[in-house]
């Protein structure tokens, strides 16, 4: 009776254990992903052993209800001991398999600062409707991104930045409502931003920069209200820059330097609460709106290398802060004003104009 009371134990802890494992069909599509990639130096695949995907498969999290796979987690740098045994950053070359479109209850998918990983983003990504994170960063992804993008409609994060992506912004992309964070930095995508970019309207931050993007700010981007972080500098972009941009209840930062914008700046540019405005290398004209007053907090304002032309204005002695401050390389002239922030700003910010004087260049 003893003998027979053990086997039934073991059937039931056996059938127990099958139960809580995750499917094998997830397993065999975390396997297939693996094989197309290869990682030398750290080793980290070598914990996919076993029928278990969901016990200590490093960077593999699953749901505890279903067993189903929902989390890849695999970042080239970070503070986790494995790097530290090692004393390196990751470095993973080959593709995204396809095959990771088989794991249906993905919720986040992190393949981050692997430097090597190449080809393009599988296509039916677009067809995992429980992801919220796309976290590619710091690849050498290539290709466009998936056209029926915004078929994502629970993301909210999507960061492709430092990769070689190109073709457009899909036209689909700002169907995800629910998208706050927005990344495609230092990558090779070109064509207009779309003019419906408000109907994002859960964004917080749009990280455009250092890509071949043309034509005009679409104004609709105003109309993002939760909108705080704006960066869309070194591109080729053109035409005035919205005065709408000014009147965005929580944006901090603007950052628009190194296009080829033209027109005059926005008064509202000054007496919003931008913190962070950068505007240089473009081709603005006329004068410095002389609105500075007690809404005026700039920790940077960066307006150098344009054709800004008149006197500094006085009124920015009236502004609650300004620190990093500059004004060269435009056709500015008369004298500098006194007292703060003039105080404390040194020659380089001033340097390159026309006609100014005074302290910190040469006296009037």
């Amino acid at each position: 009776m003893k003998t027979l009371l053990v086997i039934v134990a073991v059937l039931l802890a056996s059938t127990s254990w099958a139960v809580r494992a995750c499917p094998p069909t997830d397993r065999a599509a975390l396997l297939a992903f693996k094989a197309s990639l290869h990682e030398p130096y750290l080793g980290i695949f070598k914990s996919w052993t076993g029928t278990d995907c969901c016990h200590k498969w490093y960077g593999v999290s699953c749901d505890q209800g279903t067993r189903r796979v929902a989390d890849i987690n695999l970042r080239g740098e970070s503070e986790d001991p494995i790097f530290e045994r090692a004393k390196r950053t990751g470095y993973m070359t080959g593709t995204i398999s396809p095959a990771i479109c088989r794991l249906t209850r993905l919720s986040s998918i992190t393949i981050a600062d692997w430097k090597g990983i190449s080809g393009e983003i599988p296509r039916c990504i677009s067809n995992l409707p429980f992801l919220r994170i796309l976290d590619l960063i710091g690849n050498k992804l290539t290709g466009p991104l998936p056209s029926d993008i915004g078929r994502l409609q629970r993301l909210t994060v999507l960061n492709v930045a430092d990769n070689q992506i190109s073709g457009p912004i899909p036209e689909s992309l700002t169907k995800i409502s629910s998208l706050m964070h927005l990344d495609l930095r230092n990558n090779k995508i070109s064509g207009k931003l779309p003019q419906d970019f408000n109907r994002l309207t859960m964004l917080s931050r749009a990280l455009l920069s250092k890509n071949m993007l043309t034509g005009p700010i679409p104004a609709s981007i105003s109309q993002i209200y939760r909108l705080a972080d704006l960066d869309l500098s070194l591109n080729q972009l053109s035409g005035p820059i919205p005065a709408s941009l000014g009147k965005m209840a929580v944006l901090a930062t603007l950052n628009l330097d190194c296009n080829n914008i033209t027109g005059t700046i926005p008064p509202s540019l000054i007496v919003s609460g931008i913190s962070n405005l950068n505007l240089s290398r473009n081709d603005l004209h006329g004068f410095i709106p002389n609105v500075f007053g007690p809404r005026s907090y700039f920790t940077v304002m960066d307006l150098s290398f344009n054709r800004l032309r008149g006197n500094i204005p006085s009124t920015i002695s009236s502004a609650s802060y300004v620190g990093h401050l500059d004004l060269s390389h435009n056709h500015l002239c008369g004298k500098i004003p006194v007292g703060s922030p003039f105080d404390h700003l040194e020659a380089s910010s001033f340097t390159f104009n026309d006609c100014l004087c005074g302290k910190p260049l040469r006296a009037c």
